[in-house]
């Protein structure tokens, strides 16, 4: 194709358009050549009605030009380009401006397609709306679009762009489409996380928001998203609708949301109205979702800069299937000097994913991860077994109504741990939408179990997690004792970070504390720790997967640890995973150990005999999924396109497993799919025949 060669080897996509506009601005190229044979593709100007030479920005203009025309419906004589604006001290030109209709000298959309970058175009609009007086600025590189409207300040008279949500058409007015009622069916045609992650956005206007208002950033953004969480989540039984009209190949755009509920979570009407909108819903969400914020707690923002958030935010479906949607955001927000030094970093989803499928985890299995961060594993299992439940639902944290075997699975059976008060806050929102108002996602230290009971007399402590751990002292082994637990199956990747010197509690009670003379080492790496207090959280033929250093494989020094780990389960598996997986955070080279716990007993489910000889499953991952500078890799067809999920979600390159692309085809198979079949072979406990 003409297009495809005239945009290689630039930064223009064309993603926001539809393929009839693409295919029709294809046929209407002509193709010379220049005295040195070189190809000139050109095309009629749909509104200079000229021939003129394709660009990559042309094209891109030619075909917003087709939506302003066609789509939106806009006279030609109230469109120019190339128009002169005033810029600051000087002047320069606007690829497209619509002129008002009452005034046709009065810029009204300035449109801009030079600047790739969105923050180089969003300033280039931001001067010529104010020295322009135009009312709406566009931005688009033909992947992403961006919208904005210009507002003023009442006391200061600043003026600024906030995000718009459509543009009016010539049938509209600005303030119509500003009060348009905004359903969960808008909000998935309108998602930007389509062409963008959370973090990104949060980006754009933590930079310009929270870094001058003097709140703790982290709480105000958490505040925020909790808040939009409970908004979707208010419109359950519009999913509910919209999910059966779709599964019955009903169009979502001929969906009738006449009578759906309209979302609250909008910068419409006045700062005050929009700040009174979002305390009402915030009070709301703390209600239904108990033991994440105070009781007290409020919006610190101020109303101009919380409806500025609020206009970035509003445009972004957070219920979904993908947690590296929250995951990418959440990490970045996070403390990263203090997850840094603990070697504690939030695992990719796919590396998850690939876990969970070798585990297996079912239903009437407990499950638990002993340095939860963000709650990955435990939500990704989660999604596993509501697949074995009803396999025909959509394997989502969805909006969508949960059955009653469903919640009670997450209520009783879903264990998470960690250290870190913002990571179980986090974990314990996803946590507890999934179950129901209930969660067992609890702030403790693994590793210094014998302490916890100062922590559960704590009554603070208790307001917020006691329920939850009462169930978690059901599975000890010994009542009492916070030593040893019966678990099914425990995923975790540990910090694996410094060392742990605390020589009178922690490292004098572990067997992997001594040398081989009997004493006690006067330290230990976190991870090495971690690898014993795993294993006593297992049953007699409980499974468990954990990311670990490469070093604890390869190295002399650590011959003891494999040892341990050899005469107390059977090693399954050890996947190798690229260096580039938890970069940018750190290049070190991980891999991840399966273990399963001996267990003798012929008639447990679990059966695991203890043998001196048996295969065990090596793979290493070949395909990178990230690049040195820490960004995802994603599968493309042979078009250039970035390949999605059956959720619609972007695929990352990797070869842990297989995903689906349709209901018919997939990417290939994978390590997991390879394990599978081997342990299939080894007649393994807790996979079918």
């Amino acid at each position: 194709m003409k297009i495809q060669e005239i945009l290689k080897d630039s930064n223009y996509k064309l993603t926001q358009f539809a393929q009839t506009q693409i295919d029709e601005l294809e046929n209407r190229i002509t193709t010379s050549q220049d005295k040195k044979g070189k190809d000139i593709h050109k095309v009629r100007c749909l509104v200079r009605n000229k021939e003129i030479v394709l660009t990559p920005e042309e094209i891109v203009r030619q075909l917003y030009l087709d939506k302003l025309l066609n789509e939106y419906q806009y006279p030609k004589n109230m469109i120019e380009l190339e128009y002169s604006v005033k810029s600051g001290i000087g002047t320069k030109r606007a690829d497209i401006v619509v002129f008002e209709p009452s005034k046709p000298k009065q810029p009204y959309i300035i449109i801009e397609l030079k600047q790739p970058k969105l923050s180089e175009g969003k300033k280039q609009l931001e001067s010529y709306c104010k020295f322009e007086g135009a009312s709406i600025g566009v931005w688009s590189n033909g992947n992403e679009t961006e919208l904005y409207f210009k507002q003023e300040h009442p006391k200061s008279k600043v003026t600024y762009l906030e995000k718009l949500s459509y543009l009016p058409k010539f049938s509209q007015t600005l303030a119509s489409v500003l009060d348009v009622k905004y359903t969960l069916k808008s909000l998935l045609l309108n998602d930007k996380l389509k062409t963008k992650t959370l973090k990104d956005i949060i980006l754009e206007f933590e930079d310009v928001v929270l870094a001058n208002s003097g709140v703790d950033g982290f709480e105000e953004i958490f505040k925020l998203l909790f808040t939009k969480l409970y908004d979707e989540y208010a419109s359950s039984d519009n999913a509910d609708v919209i999910s059966a009209l779709l599964a019955n190949n009903i169009d979502i755009q001929n969906i009738d949301d006449s009578n759906f509920r309209k979302l609250d979570f909008r910068n419409t009407g006045t700062e005050t109205d929009t700040f009174n909108r979002l305390k009402k819903l915030f009070d709301e969400a703390r209600k239904q979702w108990k033991g994440i914020f105070a009781e007290d707690a409020k919006f610190d923002l101020t109303p101009t800069h919380l409806k500025t958030c609020v206009s970035y935010l509003q445009d972004v479906k957070l219920f979904n299937s993908n947690l590296e949607v929250v995951d990418d955001a959440f990490e970045h927000l996070v403390n990263k000097e203090q997850k840094g030094d603990k070697g504690q970093y939030f695992t990719p989803r796919y590396v998850i994913d690939m876990c969970v499928k070798m585990l297996n985890p079912q239903e009437h299995e407990t499950m638990i991860d002993t340095a939860s961060g963000s709650c990955g594993f435990p939500m990704h299992t989660i999604f596993h077994v509501w697949n074995t439940i009803n396999p025909n639902m959509p394997n989502l944290l969805t909006t969508k109504k949960r059955t009653k075997r469903e919640i009670q699975y997450v209520q009783n059976k879903v264990f998470a741990i960690d250290f870190d008060l913002r990571s179980v806050r986090i974990g314990r929102t996803l946590n507890i939408i999934a179950g129901d108002g209930k969660t067992n996602v609890l702030l403790l230290n693994t590793l210094d179990y014998t302490r916890w009971n100062e922590t559960v007399t704590n009554r603070d402590w208790l307001k917020n997690y006691n329920e939850g751990f009462a169930k978690l002292e059901e599975l000890r082994t010994k009542k009492d004792d916070n030593h040893s637990f019966e678990f099914d199956i425990l995923m975790a990747n540990p910090p694996f970070a410094g060392d742990i010197e605390d020589e009178t509690m922690i490292i004098t009670h572990p067997q992997v504390g001594k040398k081989d003379d009997g004493k006690y080492h006067k330290k230990l790496g976190r991870d090495v720790l971690f690898i014993e207090r795993n294993i006593n959280f297992l049953k007699k033929g409980g499974r468990m997967a954990v990311v670990l250093p490469q070093g604890r494989f390869n190295n002399s020094s650590d011959k003891a640890i494999r040892e341990y780990l050899a005469q107390e389960c059977r090693i399954l598996a050890v996947v190798g995973l690229h260096g580039n997986v938890f970069k940018p955070h750190t290049g070190t080279k991980t891999s991840v150990i399966f273990l399963q716990k001996w267990n003798d007993d012929k008639d447990s489910p679990n059966y695991c005999p203890q043998v001196a000889d048996y295969p065990i499953f090596f793979a290493t991952m070949q395909e990178l999924s990230k690049d040195n500078s820490g960004d995802k890799i994603y599968r493309k067809n042979t078009q250039g396109q970035k390949l999605k999920d059956l959720h619609g979600h972007e695929i990352v390159q990797h070869d842990l497993f297989s995903q689906f692309i349709t209901l018919t085809e997939s990417t290939p198979k994978g390590i997991a799919e390879a394990f599978m079949e081997f342990a299939k072979k080894e007649k393994l406990s807790f996979v079918g025949k």
